[in-house]
């Protein structure tokens, strides 16, 4: 039975006992939230905010408990970057298990760093498991018309990658333009707002 604190936060074991989903703590009670699920590594995917009152909040309380802390900054309407997806991988591979993966909401950045937590750690095979953690139930992964290159990024990832390990791939090959041109060519060319460093697209209608 899912508790309070799992419906509040939106949260969900990605693999039981190793890594887990969720939403931004906003109601508080983060200390015994984390607590009690024996969270001991936090991945924030907001990026470093230290001018708002959340962010330092929740380091406060991961420092109070010797839970170790990481920020990765993605934008759900913009194509990562290639040193983005590298800094998430790298937060991924140094968090003590089990961890947290969360954003605002624990819907679309969450889903896209937790589907690459998967393929990263089991390999191509768990492509499908992945890709359920976009699902609309239960993870409320609704997304907007410009944040629905996450979902399509994996299928992206495998057809360039040939095999090669997720990691290897994005440190070797992948670059954002090229995922654009991937994107326009299969008609999603309004799946997102930005490349990396620059304004919003102007798309002929």
């Amino acid at each position: 039975m899912r508790s309070l604190g799992d419906v509040l936060y939106n949260f969900h074991w990605v693999v039981p006992g190793e890594a887990a989903r969720s939403a931004q703590a906003y109601a508080g009670f983060l200390a015994p939230f984390l607590r009690s699920r024996g969270i001991q590594a936090v991945i924030n995917l907001r990026g470093p905010n230290p001018e708002f009152g959340w962010w330092r909040y929740e380091n406060k309380i991961c420092d109070r408990l010797g839970i170790a802390h990481f920020d990765v900054r993605i934008n759900s309407r913009t194509l990562p970057a290639r040193q983005t997806l590298i800094d998430l991988l790298d937060a991924l591979d140094r968090s003590p298990r089990p961890f947290l993966i969360k954003c605002s909401g624990g819907q679309d950045r969450t889903s896209f760093a937790a589907a690459i937590y998967i393929v990263d750690a089991q390999g191509w095979g768990a492509q499908a498991q992945a890709q359920n953690q976009f699902a609309g139930w239960p993870y409320l992964h609704l997304p907007k018309r410009h944040q629905r290159w996450a979902r399509l990024f994996l299928a992206y990832a495998s057809e360039q990658a040939g095999g090669r390990p997720l990691r290897q791939w994005i440190a070797g090959d992948y670059s954002p333009e090229g995922f654009m041109a991937w994107l326009d060519a299969r008609g999603a060319q309004d799946s997102f707002r930005n490349l990396p460093g620059q304004h919003a697209r102007i798309l002929k209608s």
